[in-house]
Formats: structure tokens, C-alpha cells, sequence
């Protein structure tokens, strides 16, 4: 009898267990706009990105035209920029150049898209094609956004990126030497000799310089 009365009991606790569960997983949803919004918030300012991602991701899906979107989109494209998570920082700035961009918006927002792939660029010998397109991507920001604010950020990071390609070009080079690969060490001598840096000292540095060279 007792042991038949503790199984109920047991069972009756898993019951209301779960259904509290469920219960409290349902009111989760369906909530208003400004819920959502104030949750990213609340989740940005304790550090905790993933549940601020969640959050976002409610409040798209719930609220499909909410006004609020505009700002979460920039406020998770910022914070994951700073804790140098690029991938999802280029998500919420391609997200919202689609969806926001405007000409009087639209150079700030390219330049923090340069600005990502420029920190994202960690490894240069890992990472060759990043650099080359941040490089046509920075040349493109100067041709189409000529008098913007933004540009001497722009062109500094667009030598840096051109110093680190030089660089790397000449460790390239070396390597095709050392491996008697003469024909392709001459490919990557002619890019040097073309380079506009490469008589400067800090060219002649080997790829160790690259840390320095990219903060």
C-alpha cells in the first residue's frame, strides 16, 4: 500500500513537473515586441550574446515588421564585432543593410563591414582570399563613397592590408626558391616590384611582423 502510494505520488510530482515546464516554455512565445527587445538588451548588458541571439531570433520571427528590429540589428552587430565573433557581426550587418540601408546610412555600414573582415583577419597565410577581397573591398568603398567621413579609416586599414600582402608575397617567394620552384618565385617577385611598399622598412620584415602590423 505504501509502495503503491509513493509510485502515485512520484508520478503525480514527473506530471506537474512537466506540465509547469511546458507551461512556462509556452509563455515564451507570443510575446509583444518590446518583450523581445528588452530581453536582447537585458542579455547584451550581461554579457551573455547567445541569449540575446535567441531573443533576436524570437522577436524576427514574431514580429516580422517590428520597429525594433532595426535596432537590435545593429545593437548584436556591435557586440559581437567587440568580442571579435565576425561571422555573426557580418550576419546582423548584411541583415541590416538589406533591410534598413539607406544613402545616409549606407557608407557608415560598409565601412563596418571592412572594419570586420579587417579584425577577422587573423592569420594572413590562412586567410589569403579574405585578403584579397577586403582589399578589393576597401578600393571599392573609396571609388563609390569618395568624400565620406569614413574614408582615412578606410585607407589605413586598406596599407595595412597591402603591407601584409607584400609581406607574405615575399615569404611566398622564398619558399618557391628554396623548393627550386624558380618560375613561380618569379610570379610572386614581379607582384613585389609592382608594390608601392616595397621599398619601405618595415616591408622588409618577415610575416612575424604581421601581429604588429594588423592591431
Amino acid at each position: 500500500m505504501i509502495i503503491r502510494y509513493l509510485a502515485t505520488l512520484t508520478l503525480l510530482v514527473f506530471i506537474f513537473t512537466g506540465c509547469a515546464s511546458k507551461l512556462k516554455e509556452e509563455q515564451t512565445y507570443n510575446k509583444p515586441a518590446e518583450y523581445w527587445y528588452k530581453e536582447i538588451l537585458k542579455f547584451y548588458a550581461n554579457g551573455n550574446l547567445d541569449k540575446a541571439d535567441d531573443a533576436y531570433t524570437s522577436l524576427a520571427s514574431e514580429h516580422v515588421g517590428s520597429p525594433y528590429l532595426k535596432e537590435a540589428l545593429m545593437i548584436l552587430a556591435q557586440a559581437h564585432l567587440e568580442e571579435d565573433e565576425y561571422l555573426m557581426s557580418n550576419f546582423y550587418l548584411d541583415n541590416y543593410i538589406r533591410r534598413f540601408a539607406t544613402s545616409k546610412n549606407i557608407e557608415y555600414l560598409k565601412y563596418l563591414k571592412i572594419k570586420s573582415h579587417f579584425q577577422e583577419f587573423k592569420n594572413p597565410k590562412r586567410n589569403q582570399k579574405l585578403l584579397i577581397d577586403t582589399i578589393a573591398d576597401a578600393n571599392l568603398y573609396l571609388q563609390k563613397f569618395p568624400n565620406s567621413i569614413y574614408n582615412p579609416m578606410v585607407k589605413t586599414i586598406l596599407t595595412k592590408l597591402y603591407l601584409t600582402e607584400l609581406i607574405l608575397n615575399r615569404d611566398i617567394a622564398k619558399l618557391y626558391k628554396r623548393l627550386g620552384r624558380t618560375k613561380a618565385a618569379k610570379i610572386y617577385e614581379e607582384k613585389i616590384n609592382k608594390s608601392w611598399l616595397k621599398d619601405t622598412p618595415i616591408a622588409t620584415q618577415n610575416s612575424g611582423i604581421f601581429s604588429t602590423i594588423l592591431d
